[in-house]
């Protein structure tokens, strides 16, 4: 497993909004690899300013193929991107 943080671009939330139904249909279209996903938000919940995802993909190279396939990824929404590997615990 991997989890990846994406941080936004900054002023990017009407790039976000633009892409934001074609991202969820992506991520549903591949729901058995997508443990977690959701937006981080600015500290006041007022606006989304990057994603979170906990994806069960076997290597660092099938999350960067997964990645380029988003089509956050591909409208260049994020101004960066961090993969670390993960080992789920609990629950």
């Amino acid at each position: 497993m991997f989890v990846v943080q994406c941080q936004d671009k900054p002023n990017a939330g009407a790039l976000r909004l633009a892409h934001r139904e074609a991202h969820l249909t992506f991520l549903r279209a591949h729901a058995p690899q997508v443990i977690l996903a959701g937006p981080l938000q600015t500290e006041d919940r007022s606006a989304m300013i990057g994603s979170l995802l906990v994806l069960d993909l076997p290597d660092r190279n099938a999350v960067e193929a997964f990645l380029a396939q988003d089509p956050y990824t591909q409208a260049s929404l994020f101004e960066n991107v961090t993969i670390l590997p993960f080992r789920k615990v609990l629950p």
